[in-house]
């Protein structure tokens, strides 16, 4: 990865370059993820989980040289970054980067792998398809 002028990054992959902007409103992950990209952290890690249609997920920082068949997923740094939810402006939408993190039952502050992070791939839904989750939505309010 190489820093740009501005607070972005490109991520070299073998599928190629990913351009990703880091928020300024979230100065405690971006100046994380920063770090990490300076020190040499996520060079050469894999995406360990992909799901189609919602996001592919990196980090894992024993994901390095991986061989085969090893279950990745749980590597970190031993640390977390504190949350910075800033919900509606910044919401996982196609192309947002975020960072992983465990579930509110275990995690009740919410905070931040300091590691792990994600890039929502997102999935185009028709207006049908829409227009159907509204009715959930209000149906379950």
């Amino acid at each position: 990865m190489e820093q740009t002028n501005e607070t972005q990054v490109v991520m070299h992959t073998n599928r190629g370059d990913i351009k990703l902007k880091l928020y300024n409103e979230t100065p405690k992950h971006r100046d994380n993820f920063l770090k990490l990209v300076k020190e040499g952290q996520c060079n050469g890690l894999l995406f360990h989980r992909v799901i189609k249609d919602f996001m592919i997920q990196g980090g894992d920082v024993t994901s390095k040289d991986a061989p085969i068949g090893k279950q990745l997923g749980a590597g970190d740094l031993g640390y977390t970054v504190d949350t910075e939810i800033i919900y509606p402006f910044l919401f996982h939408k196609r192309g947002a980067l975020c960072a992983a993190r465990t579930g509110d039952e275990v995690n009740p502050q919410k905070a931040s792998s300091a590691s792990q992070f994600y890039i929502v791939t997102g999935k185009v839904y028709s207006e049908m398809e829409l227009n159907q989750m509204e009715k959930q939505k209000k149906y379950h309010s």
